[in-house]
């Protein structure tokens, strides 16, 4: 009978936290051997009681912050299995900064119009987003918005690549100008290709105004031409190769000062935007071997050039430095000369 007491005392400290749908009712006198039964059953019921109530946000390996929990990820429209896999993505940037701005960022994607399938797609492709202070987040997709993105353009460009959301207005803006100066774009084309190539914001400006210059003065290619096929989604190597292959193959021609060629050039965009087969076969008429030998030679011509360039670069820099020595001395001759006419 003490036993019994005993028993029904620890259930009833056990379980009373336990909601009404988790609770299983126990018959006592069910139990051959109460004094093992019950406490197993308690145990039981602690198990679910303490799975009900906990996160998995707030295991061990997920401990980042007491403002990020399941339940406030559920709440804004996750479900659970989405919930841990933001939970991932936060803890792979070092969890304890990430964490204190994840919830301020959600929302202000959320904001932005997108779907929580979405926002799992952005952050699992771009979790250091999470690091982004969401006054900063807002400014830059002011700044985008402002540059002529409408919505959905805005959307879908930030879920296809989410970096651009990392990239301070600044240097956003230098970008921009260097492509309404320097490559004399309209703020259409601008608009169209932070659009169509936002991985333009975080390329070198040497490499993207002799990608330009190439295309322009050596291929004859104008603005449009280049916004069309959307130049800056290939390499500088890539745009290189396939015109260099057409050209000594007598399939293109540099055109003259009025723009005019003795052939007909293949379009740009027939150019990049097809596959290497489609290229070699119905652009360039040649075989898969052919262009496999022609890279192999191309990219040794490039490697010599290099090397010769350095070369020279080393030379001009030694030529300056004995310049700059025989002036130093020159200049210290004629001034020890003057003071000394001076002393007369």
């Amino acid at each position: 009978m003490g036993t019994r007491v005993t028993v029904q005392q620890i259930l009833r400290q056990t379980v009373k936290n336990v909601p009404i749908s988790t609770f299983i009712p126990v018959r006592l006198k069910a139990f051959k051997r109460p004094h093992l039964q019950p406490l197993r059953l308690s145990c039981r019921l602690f198990c679910i009681a303490s799975d009900r109530t906990s996160s998995p946000l707030q295991q061990p390996n997920h401990s980042l912050s007491p403002d990020l929990s399941l339940r406030s990820l559920l709440d804004m429209g996750f479900t659970e299995s989405q919930a841990r896999q933001i939970c991932d993505s936060v803890f792979r940037v070092k969890g304890a900064n990430a964490a204190k701005h994840v919830l301020s960022t959600l929302t202000v994607l959320f904001v932005l119009g997108l779907n929580p399938a979405s926002v799992l797609k952005l952050l699992d492709k771009c979790p250091e987003l999470c690091t982004v202070r969401e006054t900063q987040l807002q400014q830059r997709i002011n700044h985008l918005r402002k540059l002529g993105l409408v919505e959905g353009s805005l959307q879908r460009m930030v879920v296809h690549y989410p970096k651009i959301l990392t990239v301070p207005v600044k240097s956003v803006k230098n970008v921009v100008q260097f492509l309404r100066e320097n490559c004399q774009f309209t703020s259409q084309q601008v608009t169209e290709t932070l659009r169509d190539s936002p991985a333009v914001v975080l390329e070198d400006l040497a490499q993207l105004e002799y990608k330009f210059q190439y295309v322009y003065f050596r291929m004859g290619v104008k603005q449009a031409e280049m916004v069309k096929c959307r130049l800056f989604r290939f390499t500088l190597d890539d745009v290189r190769c396939r015109h260099s292959f057409l050209e000594r193959r007598g399939l293109y021609q540099t055109p003259d000062k009025k723009g005019q060629t003795t052939i007909i050039n293949p379009k740009l965009d027939s150019i990049l935007n097809v596959d290497r087969e489609m290229f070699i076969a119905d652009v360039a008429w040649a075989s898969a071997e052919e262009y496999d030998v022609f890279q192999k030679l191309l990219a040794r011509e490039w490697k010599e050039e290099e090397l010769e360039h350095c070369s020279i670069k080393a030379y001009s820099d030694d030529d300056d430095d004995e310049e700059e020595d025989e002036e130093e001395e020159t200049g210290g001759k004629s001034g020890y000369k003057k003071k000394k006419k001076k002393n007369k």
